[in-house]
């Protein structure tokens, strides 16, 4: 590609009880799912990953709205074989990929996460790429949670994290404003 052209990308928008999902692909994968609100770092990492681009509006990009409809009405599994383009570093993709190795209904720790990599002492590392996870619900970094088992961090808000994993049934203590945890049953 010279540097006067752009690559064209798709954009479509799922409704859910968690707000407007924008879905983003190319030649029918999947390289962006962000949150609306969310847009100007949606578009930053886009642009990271791919340079200059053009979004224009596609209904039913490939399917993969109707994937995640049907994640949203209960299909856990409907999301597992959805083809993604993350770009980022290697290391990042070895996260990225691994994310999808946790099952729906489950939590694992950043630290497990680490290890499950083969990188046992690069947790923050882990922690920060989980962060820079451009495809949230289908690389389900939602499913990741602090040492203490608590939910910490979600680029997209804790309250669309809690809700995610609720969804997928899972207990787990929940941080307060005031740093004590409560059990919540979600679900």
């Amino acid at each position: 590609m010279n540097a006067t052209s752009s690559a064209t990308f798709y954009i479509d928008r799922v409704e859910s009880p968690i707000g407007q999902i924008l879905v983003v692909t190319q030649a029918d994968v999947l390289c962006s799912v962000d949150f609306e609100g969310y847009e100007d770092r949606m578009m930053a990492l886009l642009k990271k990953r791919y340079g200059a681009l053009n979004l224009e509006e596609r209904e039913k990009t490939g399917g993969i709205c109707d994937r995640i409809r049907a994640y949203l009405s209960g299909d856990l599994h409907s999301l597992d074989d959805i083809p993604t383009e993350t770009g980022g570093t290697a290391f990042q993709q070895q996260v990225w990929q691994a994310l999808r190795n946790i099952p729906p209904g489950s939590v694992i720790t950043y630290g497990e996460l680490a290890q499950q990599i083969g990188r046992p002492k690069a947790v923050r590392a882990v922690g920060m790429t989980n962060g820079l996870n451009p495809i949230a619900i289908v690389l389900p970094c939602h499913r990741v949670v602090g040492a203490n088992g608590k939910l910490t961090g979600y680029a997209g808000g804790l309250e669309r994290k809690q809700w995610l994993l609720a969804h997928e049934g899972v207990e787990l203590v929940v941080e307060t404003a005031e740093g004590e945890g409560q059990l919540s049953m979600f679900g």
